[in-house]
């Protein structure tokens, strides 16, 4: 994929995930899925979900539309399929969740099915670099794809507990990953990165469309439905970048850029994964479970400190952009860059968080 045909398709998918989400919205609250208003809730109001059911939508057009520019239909293969099926299972998972509240149990199974679906199209590790680089046992190789894809939708659930964070922090993590993509295939000439490209385009896409929808105040909430299915791309993309790269092409200069996908998808979800971490700590620290909600997260944090919804989003945007853009930068550029594109975005983040007017929010 050409620069060109990217942005093409990151434009119709924005376009339409904005133009049929008032649309889904509509029927979210026609049959009844609705995130009422819990104590640890930000939101004052009954708000619709299914914002993922418009995310599908605009992904699945999208691909029909851009299937017809030469240089994107050539990344339309098995791999491409798989991730397309895989996708519509989760969106309908989580549809059924956001609907009736399926228990933890049922959604991990649909998560591992989902999964599976990948490992069939042929989307999976296939090796590591340990002791240089090693092929992993089948069985090996699909255990561990399981896992990325549990841990990598899990964790954009888990960050989907403001109005515009989950978006905003998957496009970001999207145009690192896009970037990232797009240059390996470039200097390292790995033309399979045309399907993680085309993917993480999409990705982007859908969230800058779905986002004018989801900022403070949110007319409509992604949900599990939105949720699961941007982590099931950013996985998806991933794995197929680096699972399906040739161990024996790559060579000592390639490694670390190679693998570096695997890596990415954890280090832009580096400021969820620490929430999660804190979350578990002082829960079994107050003899709670861990899975136990709270009003205590990194944004209710912000939020106490007197930020309003959207500037607490922007601050946990720059946080991600902080690590994803550097770790990108890094791969191809000598390590001072990357520093500097670190300090640009602390900069940034600190002059966000130090202006504007603070009116301490109580949590409850």
């Amino acid at each position: 994929m050409c620069i060109r045909d990217s942005l093409i398709t990151l434009l119709i998918s924005a376009a339409l995930c904005y133009l049929i989400t008032p649309f889904v919205r509509k029927q979210a609250l026609r049959f009844g899925a609705i995130a009422s208003v819990r104590d640890r809730d930000i939101h004052s109001i009954p708000t619709a979900r299914w914002g993922g059911v418009a995310m599908w939508i605009a992904m699945s057009l999208t691909f029909l539309i851009v299937n017809h520019l030469p240089l994107v239909g050539k990344s339309f293969g098995q791999e491409a399929w798989g991730i397309f099926l895989a996708s519509t299972a989760i969106v309908l998972l989580g549809m059924a969740d956001d609907r009736f509240q399926l228990d933890a149990l049922t959604k991990l199974a649909g998560q591992v099915f989902v999964a599976g679906i990948l490992l069939v199209y042929g989307i999976q590790i296939l090796w590591l670099p340990i002791n240089g680089v090693i092929s992993l046992p089948p069985s090996i190789g699909q255990l561990l794809t399981v896992l990325i894809v549990l841990v990598v939708i899990n964790a954009v659930n888990f960050i989907d507990g403001m109005d515009g964070l989950a978006a905003g922090i998957v496009a970001i993590s999207g145009i690192a990953f896009f970037a990232f993509a797009y240059l390996l295939a470039v200097d390292y000439g790995f033309s399979r990165a045309g399907v993680p490209s085309l993917t993480t385009a999409v990705l982007v896409g859908i969230c800058l469309g779905f986002l004018p929808h989801n900022l403070h105040p949110a007319k409509i909430f992604m949900g599990d439905s939105g949720s699961m299915f941007l982590g099931l791309l950013l996985s998806a993309a991933a794995i197929t970048l680096t699972g399906q790269v040739d161990p024996n092409a790559i060579s000592a200069e390639s490694l670390g850029p190679t693998l570096l996908p695997l890596l990415l998808p954890f280090a832009v979800l580096a400021i969820p994964f620490l929430d999660l971490l804190l979350a578990v700590g002082r829960r079994v620290k107050a003899g709670r479970s861990p899975f136990a909600p709270d009003n205590e997260h990194l944004h209710h944090r912000l939020l106490s400190a007197g930020n309003s919804t959207n500037k607490t989003a922007v601050i946990l945007y720059l946080w991600t952009a902080t690590i994803a853009f550097p770790v990108t930068v890094l791969a191809f550029a000598p390590w001072w860059v990357a520093l500097v594109t670190v300090f640009v975005f602390v900069g940034a983040s600190v002059f966000v968080m130090k202006t504007g007017k603070k009116t301490p929010v109580t949590i409850k």
